[in-house]
């Protein structure tokens, strides 16, 4: 196998152009904090920002909304302080040249001759912050402002003494959120000659206080010559929480504090080794690992403690308590990447989706720090757990899982809880669909009547999903009726709408139960974040009703090669993707092709092999992996907190979780010639592919897997988890 440093084979500025919303800094795998630099995008970075405002140690990889982009951004400077105190006038231009993106270690050169180099704890973001020789350096700590979008409601700043600065930081959370606060404490490595705070009404040397509302708030110090390692510490707990992360950089130099981040990275990066010469798919490979293993975040401070949605303290007891759960992404590939990679973490993961019940008494959507901010539509909670369930990690809270899907399923929260829940289930409880009605009122960012018929089918699927649990646990009535209801996408199913030659497309109906008139398939209505065409696919657990609807096996192979323009695949592929599908990341609408750059559609290439056409599959999948690419740009659409990376990752090793809750992967052509998944619990899945050769549309024709071989259609959860060699021999499409 080949044993070159996974850590060389990551390059972190992959995602960070083109709306990829990933960041190039210091992280440990899954940490609550971070050191990278912050510009003006919404994200923090982007690679063709100028200016640099800051370093800042709280950011969301790949999310596609505002959100703060760089807590307590830290910027060096020297010599006589700005004119202004807003972030958007002090920044600093820099260089590409020399700039360093690895796991773990992030460095780059600022103008005046002032180089920085981040790293990170779990709990702390590091800086290192060197000036010319003989000048004196300055750091200007920034607590008043976020991005540009969400702004800071409140801060304070005090200097507690020559190496310690802490506060606050109040500001909106992701998408609409409310306002929550964060605490930090910030030491340096060797005391400060000089200080002062800012607020609205200016400078104010020597001063060591500024508390207020909204507005420009800060610190600044100022050091002799020489370095200066700078420790900062998050907590949403308290203040004490901040401090007392602390320890785990206390007594460290930075160089032994970057030594430890990288050998963290390169024991989790070293759970799947891959074998090929090119760099740049090597690269490209275990980034978007790397990216998988972000989130979601470490959420308890170093004593166990975490804030909970009840806004009370609580304490993890032997556990980790993680946050920030983009289920409606996350559902969808990451979440069965991990369940089968990291299955220590899953189990704590399960375990905090339960807690985030049991305090705020109903399961989230886009749970945000110790909030619900009803981001995005659907029931994506319920594939969730189930899968997590499936991989065998909800042992000893099964039962209190199904009761909480249950009561997620089957009702709706009361009118004073700040989840909202399936809002549209007195429709489809009632008809069988969430009605589509854009004046129903919400909480938060979204509300699924509003999307009523892309609900309708995310609903049908969390049913069907959660049958299986229900059989699994042996409630056989409950399997018995969930099952049924995962039939409702039926209900949606207009046999009289014809678009580019098909006939029948799921249309959105009204609260009395009429189709909504007018109504294209390529259009916004109805659908979130997509149209009936991206959509109409979402039913995999109903393959038989669904190619029933679409006319047959060979109609739906029709409308599944229109769908992928898949002839065009055959002659050029990486053309095809590029400008017959769907290329910009918020073109969600007036479409009628795969759109690789959002969640809906992430599944469709896999529709082929569930009607019996897998060749195609892996024509598509090899096509839609040219879309990922070793530099800036090179994440399709937004990674979405490590969503887009694990399709990748799934794709590249040949097999892919399409149908939730089922525990089957559905195999294609891998991507390398060899590659080993080494399991926690110390067995190795091992994929071999003699023969791959990227230039040529490959297939699958036969994997053999001990003494087994024959045409294999799914490779089951158990064999994977038992250990297992799958030999896949490859043919060649003709064009």
């Amino acid at each position: 196998m080949d044993a070159l440093d996974p850590i060389e084979s990551v390059n972190t500025f992959i995602g960070t152009k083109d709306e990829g919303n990933t960041f190039p800094g210091a992280s440990m795998p899954f940490g609550k904090a971070h050191s990278s630099p912050v510009g003006s995008h919404y994200a923090g970075y982007r690679y063709d920002d100028q200016v640099i405002r800051g370093f800042g140690h709280f950011f969301l990889s790949g999310a596609g909304c505002w959100e703060q982009g760089g807590l307590v951004p830290i910027l060096p400077t020297q010599g006589p302080l700005p004119s202004s105190f807003d972030h958007r006038r002090y920044g600093a231009r820099y260089t590409h040249d020399g700039e360093i993106g690895k796991p773990g270690y992030y460095k780059v050169k600022l103008d005046r001759d002032i180089t920085v180099e981040c790293t990170a704890t779990t709990r702390t973001g590091v800086e290192r912050y060197t000036w010319a020789s003989g000048v004196n350096g300055t750091l200007l700590v920034n607590v008043g402002q976020a991005n540009d979008r969400e702004p800071v409601s409140a801060s304070g700043i005090r200097v507690l003494d020559d190496r310690t600065i802490a506060g606050t930081v109040e500001t909106q959370a992701f998408c609409g959120g409310r306002p929550y606060v964060s605490h930090f404490t910030t030491r340096f490595d060797r005391p400060f000659r000089e200080f002062g705070t800012w607020g609205p009404a200016g400078a104010r040397p020597g001063q060591r206080e500024s508390v207020g509302g909204a507005g420009l708030r800060g610190a600044w110090v100022t050091f002799d010559p020489g370095p200066v390692t700078a420790v900062t510490a998050l907590s949403q707990v308290d203040a004490a929480g901040a401090a007392g992360n602390l320890a785990e950089a206390e007594g460290k130099t930075f160089d032994e504090l970057r030594n430890e981040a990288q050998q963290a990275w390169r024991q989790e990066l070293g759970c799947i080794e891959i074998e090929t010469d090119d760099w740049d798919e090597r690269a490209v490979f275990y980034t978007a690992l790397y990216h998988v293993l972000l989130q979601p975040l470490t959420g308890s401070d170093l004593d166990g403690r975490y804030r909970g949605f009840d806004d009370q303290v609580h304490h993890a007891d032997g556990w980790t308590y993680y946050e920030y759960f983009s289920l409606w992404d996350t559902y969808r590939a990451h979440n069965q990447l991990l369940a089968l990679l990291r299955t220590g973490r899953s189990k704590d993961i399960a375990r905090s989706v339960l807690a985030i019940h049991e305090q705020g008494g109903w399961l989230p959507r886009w749970a945000y720090a110790n909030q619900e901010t009803n981001c995005m539509t659907g029931d994506p909670v319920t594939p969730f757990l189930v899968d997590l369930w499936r991989f065998g990690h909800l042992k000893g809270f099964e039962d209190q899982a199904y009761a909480a899907l249950l009561q997620n399923a089957g009702g709706i929260p009361p009118q004073q809880s700040r989840f909202q829940g399936r809002s549209g289930n007195p429709s489809y409880l009632a008809n069988g669909f969430v009605q589509y009605d854009k004046r129903f009122p919400k909480k938060g960012q979204d509300t699924d009547p509003h999307h009523g018929a892309s609900a309708t089918l995310e609903y049908a699927l969390a049913d069907a999903t959660l049958a299986i649990m229900a059989e699994g646990l042996g409630h056989a009535e409950d399997a018995d009726r969930l099952r049924k209801r995962g039939l409702n996408h039926r209900t949606l199913w207009d046999h009289s709408v014809s678009d580019r030659g098909f006939t029948g497309f799921p249309r959105p109906r009204l609260g009395n139960g009429a189709w909504l008139d007018p109504y294209t398939p390529q259009g916004p209505e109805g659908f979130h974040e997509g149209t009936a065409w991206q959509y109409q696919w979402l039913c995999r657990h109903d393959l038989p009703g669904l190619v029933t609807a679409l006319g047959g096996k060979a109609a739906a192979e029709a409308r599944l090669d229109d769908f992928f323009a898949y002839q065009d695949l055959l002659a050029d592929p990486a053309r095809t993707v590029r400008e017959k599908w769907v290329v910009g990341p918020y073109d969600y609408y007036n479409q009628f092709r795969y759109n690789p750059n959002n969640e809906p559609d992430l599944h469709a290439p896999w529709m082929y092999a569930l009607i019996g056409k897998p060749e195609k599959t892996s024509v598509v999948v090899r096509a839609a992996q040219t879309l990922f690419t070793n530099g800036p740009a090179g994440v399709t659409g937004n990674d979405d907190l490590g969503t887009m990376s694990a399709w990748y990752v799934f794709s590249a090793l040949g097999l892919y979780p399409a149908v939730p809750g089922t525990g089957e992967f559905v195999p294609h052509a891998p991507k390398f010639a060899r590659a080993v998944v080494h399991l926690e619990n110390g067995r190795d899945v091992v994929i071999k592919a003699d023969g791959v050769d990227l230039t040529k549309a490959q297939v699958v024709q036969r994997i053999r897997g001990g003494w087994l071989s024959r045409p294999r259609e799914r490779v089951e959860l158990a064999e994977l988890q038992a250990g297992t060699t799958l030999d896949v021999q490859l043919g060649t499409v003709s064009n």
